[in-house]
């Protein structure tokens, strides 16, 4: 998949690139709580990252390739 931004009550709140469906829906259920933080009535929802948000998650991604990280451990950031 692509990279995926998840908001909060349409506030984003970090930028992911699940393997697929599945994965994204087991990370928003795991992380919720801490997605929520003190909203704990808060929407998460999610949606395809922006140009901005695609540039963050890239650039992290470069970084945790740069020191030898590899492909499937870097999942995402926070924004």
């Amino acid at each position: 998949m692509l990279p995926t931004t998840i908001l909060v009550d349409e506030v984003p709140r970090c930028v992911v690139r699940p393997t697929d469906k599945k994965d994204l829906d087991r990370f928003i259920r795991n992380a919720k709580k801490y997605l929520q933080g003190e909203n704990t009535e808060g929407k998460v929802t999610s949606r395809g990252a922006d140009e901005a948000e695609n540039g963050k998650w890239y650039d992290a991604f470069a970084l945790h390739k740069a020191w030898g990280g590899a492909d499937d451990t870097f999942f995402g950031i926070p924004l």
